[in-house]
């Protein structure tokens, strides 16, 4: 499965990846709903703030900002609530050309155009290729970096670009080696070329056309140069420090909605885009999502009417609120995303190998201790020692869902086939209850003979995450450490940046690819936030992109799950507990576990 992070119910995200409110189970007023009204409008809350468009940049992979690209761009294929992958084949096809090696053909049908006029090309799909390669997401200085996130977990052959044809409409690429997550992590346009070269190269003023070839070449010759500027365009350019940017060519559509306004911290607004037809066909014509952190105010903007949808991250109070609503349809599900803390490696290993500079190691990095790793994998196992999870499932996570249990395993979801016979073995059991004497011995093990400080990042102004903090905080108290409060709403951009060394927050999963989390978790992946690395896991990861027996994938997620339980890489604590909730006066909203959950079939809401 591949994963974002999220920040609030779905994440962290970011929780990817993925990664973001009880009643009974079910969805609001189904009808089908086929007739496009005019003039309709709907308002739907979530509780983090959209500020980036190109959402397949590490540190903007959020719920939040995958929520609108999911809108606004077009794709080959897409989950529905079974969850099961549906083709788009109005947009365009895909298929195997050749087994051996594992070839693939990208073809964008006739008439798909960005919102602009500009007909999407070749020159978009070998965009999406370069920025997923490994030889043009470099941590060399001065080498080609577009700080994809998902960079290296694509086993290209990088030794040739993909082979344009069909009029410039289609891409033809192979595999290095046999890949079993091909379909699953199918790429989409995403940010258009023409756009991204023109912000690169800003005193050009080339036409829409024009720009694209010039990409397309850049790839095709490999001109690093050109490249180098494309990359940081593409990496840093379609970022939003405040309201919607006059310049429209940095949110370009080629899908249902267009943006046409953004109110920093306050809302983003889409509209149909009416050129719009190789795909779903919206039937509301104006979109409106309001960022409203705070789960309590969500209720009461669904409540008020000033809300019809609400999506964020549910606490007990936002369940018992919305029990007493009338006119509401809420529903709980187990979703595909989870909560956990993750510990700093290595302060100074940046994302994609990167780099940071002038960062402090912190107690659960070698570094700190001279280059001392066993000690450091002590600090880092009395930690887990005195985390508190069974406390936080009780106290936060039971009174939403009864049956909520402690989540025990970094690779595989609970009430999977594999799961209880991979937590039977993994080594989480060591971390089962709160044991605040080992803590205390494992570190006077490692010669701590005074309070360690440890930074701990999380979403500050997020209620259950606030409720988290505080309850780590005392407990590690016990122990032995300082849990310093490093709480910031703007934790997304934050992650990877060697600043903290704990986080707080969740993974989403986002399609059903094997290997999803594989960026997440392996050594150098481009969504590797606390510079991980272990031998043996990144041999798994390797293998298993090539395995297709089910029985031998569980086995290696399993091997990676031990490994990482070995080294006290973090640990798991729950799986969500999804509350989602929509007037009963909005038709066709309905729920899955895949990101982006409610949102989903956003083509078939109707009043």
């Amino acid at each position: 499965m591949k994963i974002k992070r999220i920040g609030v119910a779905l994440a962290a995200v970011a929780a990817a990846s993925a990664l973001a409110l009880t009643g009974c189970s079910g969805t609001s007023n189904n009808s089908s709903g086929d007739e496009i009204k005019q003039n309709q409008s709907l308002t739907i809350a979530q509780n983090g703030p959209f500020n980036a468009y190109n959402s397949n940049v590490g540190q903007d992979y959020t719920t939040y900002n995958t929520n609108v690209t999911y809108m606004t761009w077009a794709s080959f294929n897409y989950y529905d609530n079974t969850p099961k992958l549906v083709k788009n084949t109005k947009f365009g096809s895909y298929k195997v050309v050749s087994q051996n090696p594992l070839t693939i053909k990208y073809t964008v049908n006739k008439g798909v155009k960005w919102s602009d006029g500009t007909p999407v090309t070749a020159a978009d799909l070998l965009l999406q290729w370069a920025s997923n390669t490994v030889k043009y997401n470099s941590s060399d200085a001065g080498g080609v970096n577009f700080g994809g996130i998902a960079a290296g977990s694509y086993p290209y052959d990088e030794t040739k670009a993909p082979t344009v044809g069909d009029d410039d409409r289609s891409i033809t690429f192979s595999y290095s080696d046999p890949f079993v997550d091909w379909e699953q992590l199918a790429f989409n346009p995403g940010i258009a070329a023409h756009a991204v070269y023109d912000v690169a190269f800003p005193d050009q003023k080339l036409s829409g056309a024009d720009a694209a070839k010039k990409v397309e070449d850049a790839i095709e010759s490999d001109d690093t140069a050109t490249l180098t500027k494309i990359a940081n365009a593409w990496q840093t350019g379609f970022e939003f420090s405040g309201d919607l940017p006059a310049n429209k060519e940095l949110y370009l559509s080629d899908g249902p909605y267009v943006i046409t306004g953004l109110k920093k911290d306050q809302y983003v607004t889409l509209e149909r885009n009416k050129n719009y037809t190789w795909g779903p066909i919206p039937k509301v014509d104006k979109l409106t999502i309001r960022f409203i952190q705070d789960p309590t105010a969500q209720v009461q903007a669904l409540q008020n009417g000033e809300v019809s949808i609400i999506y964020g991250q549910a606490d007990a109070d936002t369940v018992a609120s919305l029990k007493g609503l009338k006119g509401v349809t809420t529903g709980t599900e187990a979703g595909y995303t989870y909560e956990h803390v993750d510990l700093t490696f290595s302060n100074e290993t940046a994302p994609g190998g990167q780099t940071n500079a002038n960062v402090t190691p912190g107690p659960f990095d070698p570094a700190h201790w001279g280059g001392d790793a066993n000690k450091a994998k002590l600090v880092r196992e009395a930690f887990l020692a005195a985390l508190p999870r069974q406390d936080i499932v009780d106290k936060l996570i039971k009174p939403i869902n009864p049956d909520a249990k402690v989540m025990n395993s970094q690779t595989i979801l609970p009430g999977t086939p594999a799961y209880d016979t991979t937590v039977a073995s993994n080594g989480s059991a060591a971390y089962d209850k709160v044991d605040i004497a080992k803590a205390k011995s494992l570190l006077q093990q490692a010669g701590v003979t005074s309070p360690l400080d440890v930074r701990f990042l999380y979403g500050k102004s997020n209620t259950r995450r606030a409720q988290e903090f505080a309850l780590i905080k005392d407990s590690e108290a016990q122990a032995g450490f300082n849990v310093i409060d490093d709480g910031d709403d703007k934790w997304s951009s934050i992650l990877g940046n060697g600043s903290y060394d704990a986080s707080l927050f969740a993974w989403q999963y986002t399609s059903l690819a094997v290997t999803g989390n594989q960026a997440a978790l392996q050594g150098g992946g481009g969504n590797n936030f606390n510079g991980y690395a272990n031998t043996t896991a990144d041999a798994d990861w390797t293998t298993l992109a090539k395995t297709f027996d089910k029985s031998k994938q569980n086995q290696l997620l399993a091997d990676i799950d031990k490994q990482m339980w070995g080294d006290a890489y973090g640990a798991t604590i729950f799986q969500f507990p999804d509350v989602y909730a929509a007037s009963n006066n909005v038709k066709n909203v309905s729920y899955s576990p895949i990101a982006p959950n409610q949102f989903w079939n956003f083509w078939e809401w109707t009043k």
